[in-house]
């Protein structure tokens, strides 16, 4: 069986680059933001056609 060693480091807060995860979050607060402004639409346009 092999055996695994892992190098053990102190975590120090605010040194983990976090550009990617900030990108992908920017991106589904848009994508989120864009599914509820048409699902409005959707609703408004259903009510003024009597859906």
């Amino acid at each position: 069986m092999a055996t695994h060693h892992h190098e053990i480091t102190e975590h120090k807060i605010g040194t983990m680059d976090i550009t990617e995860q900030q990108r992908t979050f920017a991106g589904f607060i848009k994508f989120a933001t864009w599914v509820a402004i048409l699902s409005i639409l959707v609703l408004i346009f259903m009510a003024l056609v009597n859906s």
